[in-house]
């Protein structure tokens, strides 16, 4: 199977948008889901529906909201051009930001439920002994919540790098900028005679998605085991 410089790029800016917009979720999505696991407030169930709400929203109304707040002429958008000079729509950091949105949700899911099966005690018997806060999430709390932040973090790679609505509705769908695999397949299925490149698209996307999932099941279980060695 023989791929034109055109594919290879699509499949390039897939996996550059995908790790940008995983890189840029993890401290928030680590942030939320042990406040998320760790603490009963008032308004929670709404906190917690905001954060997945894009499971459930059209990806173009996500790209919609990120055009009016991101936007050169946006709450925040019009702030980051004026102040650094950084406009986002219509660039690949601008797909990674929306990449990211759409695959926050699932990260922060995967290390909640992973969260919350952790023992406080461990770490109550931790900040006894004298460890802070921050000590007792990093050497006790994060390590046994790895499996969940592993899980979560591959599956919320896979969402990003299958994103297509909220793309391409906030960072269109611009050769070589913004056109990622997603993009280059609808592309493709728009014009005539390219059925053959449409498909090759078609698999290759399906084995990524396929890898990704095999990969977070296969990492989750391997850190699992040894946990399980490492306590036993």
């Amino acid at each position: 199977m023989t791929l034109s410089p055109a594919e290879w790029e699509a499949i390039r800016l897939s996996l550059l948008i995908g790790l940008a917009a995983v890189a840029w979720i993890l401290p928030p999505g680590i942030a939320a889901a042990w406040w998320l696991a760790r603490y009963d407030f008032k308004g929670k169930a709404i906190v917690d529906g905001l954060i997945h709400l894009p499971l459930v929203l059209p990806p173009v109304v996500v790209g919609y909201l990120l055009l009016i707040a991101l936007g050169r002429q946006g709450v925040i958008g019009s702030w980051l051009y004026s102040t650094f000079g950084v406009s986002l729509p219509f660039t690949w950091q601008g797909a990674a930001v929306a990449s990211g949105v759409m695959a926050f949700p699932l990260l922060v899911r995967a290390l909640r439920l992973s969260l919350e099966a952790v023992d406080p005690k461990l770490e109550a018997a931790a900040s006894t002994l004298g460890a802070g806060r921050w000590r007792v999430f990093t050497t006790i709390t994060l390590p046994l919540a790895v499996p969940g932040l592993l899980t979560g973090t591959v599956l919320a790679f896979a969402r990003a790098l299958s994103e297509f609505g909220a793309t391409i509705t906030f960072a269109s769908n611009i050769p070589g900028e913004t056109r990622t695999l997603p993009l280059a397949l609808y592309t493709l299925i728009q014009s005539p005679g390219q059925e053959s490149a449409a498909a090759r698209l078609c698999v290759i996307a399906i084995v990524i998605a396929l890898v990704s999932l095999v990969a977070s099941e296969w990492l989750a279980r391997r850190t699992r085991q040894r946990l399980k060695e490492r306590d036993g």
